[in-house]
């Protein structure tokens, strides 16, 4: 399966243990890893600003991940869906222009798409159900 994971996800992940943490290890050990450019500078900039994480580490983190998943462009047309925040288009874009099966995130305004053309949005507890019950 195809994953592409939220900026939100990914700051959890590797800012704390918990739910987060273990979908990028399934996600890296099962799964074609799928991010983009946006979601790249999103996540330096939040672990950098936010977090307050060393420069040097935020640069290991962003580039462990370019090694490891891939760097998709966005979509040429922009999907046709309703919502609130616009950089929420961008990170669909991204997602639908990496072919992605699945967009994991925790923002509210997207999961309640639930579903963009055939790529599923859900929670990283949703995706964690999805692939554990299939095992």
């Amino acid at each position: 399966m195809r994953v592409f994971l939220d900026t939100n996800v990914l700051v959890a992940a590797f800012a704390t243990r918990g739910m987060c943490a273990d979908v990028v290890r399934t996600v890296l050990a099962e799964h074609d890893w799928v991010v983009s450019e946006t979601i790249l500078g999103e996540l330096q900039r939040v672990l950098t600003d936010r977090i307050g994480l060393p420069r040097k580490g935020v640069r290991s983190i962003v580039e462990f991940v370019r090694q490891q998943a891939e760097v998709a462009g966005p979509r040429e047309e922009s999907p046709v869906v309703a919502v609130r925040d616009p950089d929420d288009v961008a990170v669909l874009n991204d997602a639908l222009g990496g072919s992605a099966d699945v967009l994991v995130t925790g923002d509210k305004d997207l999961l309640e798409l639930e579903k963009v053309q055939e790529m599923r949005i859900l929670t990283p507890r949703g995706f964690w159900e999805l692939v554990t019950s299939a095992e």
